[in-house]
């Protein structure tokens, strides 16, 4: 066999070991070049739905860092605390008192918002005073780093957070108060004196001071605007009841509930034995929380606008705080236009 046949034989074979080993390098390229598992995808996603581009999303997501510390928190919510606990957190005197002095403060601004869109002001003051304590602790974590950390690194609850991630990448710059690297917030990604994630800016932010820009940080107009439309969009009832107490027999019917939607009408929990200590509707829709108190267990009646506070934070102790500071506050501006 001559030198050329020996060529020409090796020639195919090799060909074909050099393309596959090409083939599996540019296989594994993308994978090494991830900062963050699942970032290439992402990427992909995001590029395809908005057009943006995917060279600036990757600078945006190889400068996020993973941080251990949001993960921790993840597994301490306050909301795991019983009601006796987790009330004396929010119904301070000093977030009473200053939720007061907010709503004097801003009075006209909140009572034309709470017209506008059929939400009692009080429960706006409450839920940024519960949120922040009026704007004053809106987090100290950066967005993006919450949203990767949660969204590429914690698999209980990856794809909410992914889906909150791939939303603040593909949220127009109107809608944010600075350069996405630069927002910061809660440890779980929620931004602003209201603490909206990504899909609650998308959907329900509103840019109400009209300078064509949302901005939940530093436009109270827009801050306070954005918690009322969430309100108004999630079926907030203008003037309903929230929450009152209940008073169960000794034969009452033990009830159980998976969440706040009301069920029945109140007159049905009545005949199982739960009375209310205030005059209302015997037909509104209802349902009854029971929390464990200081004193041993609190029964409740939770009505619509109960239900609607939850779909802000899932928690029943979350709604029931927002409640009872709303009223606080309520009865504390009513005192002071009665001198």
């Amino acid at each position: 066999m001559t030198a050329t046949s020996v060529s020409r034989f090796n020639v195919a074979p090799i060909r074909v070991v050099v393309a596959s080993m090409l083939l599996s390098m540019a296989a594994l390229s993308p994978a090494l070049a991830e900062t963050h598992p699942g970032q290439d995808a992402l990427v992909r996603e995001v590029t395809r739905d908005t057009g943006k581009d995917p060279a600036a999303l990757n600078a945006l997501l190889d400068g996020a860092q993973r941080k251990q510390s949001i993960l921790d928190a993840m597994g301490r919510p306050a909301e795991a605390k019983p009601w006796s606990e987790y009330r004396p957190i929010f119904l301070t005197d000093k977030r009473i008192d200053d939720g007061i002095a907010f709503y004097r403060e801003h009075r006209a601004l909140l009572e034309q918002i709470g017209q506008q869109y059929g939400v009692a002001p009080q429960y706006i003051v409450a839920i940024v005073g519960v949120e922040t304590f009026y704007g004053r602790v809106t987090g100290k974590y950066k967005v993006l780093d919450a949203l990767v950390t949660l969204g590429l690194y914690y698999p209980p609850r990856a794809a909410f957070f992914r889906s909150e991630l791939k939303t603040l990448l593909e949220l127009p710059d109107s809608h944010l108060g600075g350069p996405i690297d630069t927002l910061t917030g809660s440890y779980a990604g929620a931004e602003g004196w209201g603490q909206f994630m990504p899909s609650s800016i998308r959907d329900f932010a509103v840019d109400e001071d009209g300078d064509g820009h949302i901005d939940l940080k530093n436009s109270l107009p827009d801050i306070l605007a954005s918690v009322a439309n969430y309100f108004a969009k999630h079926g907030w009832v203008s003037g309903g009841e929230v929450a009152m107490r209940a008073q169960p027999d000794a034969a009452s019917k033990p009830i159980t509930v998976k969440d706040a939607q009301p069920q029945w009408p109140l007159e049905q929990l009545e005949a199982w034995g739960y009375a209310p200590l205030q005059s209302v509707n015997p037909g509104q829709l209802s349902s009854l929380q029971t929390l464990q108190g200081e004193n041993g267990r609190e029964y409740w009646f939770t009505f619509p606008n109960f239900y609607v506070i939850t779909r802000y934070n899932r928690s029943p102790l979350y709604a029931m705080a927002v409640d009872q500071l709303a009223k606080a506050i309520a009865a504390g501006v009513q005192a002071d236009s009665a001198q």
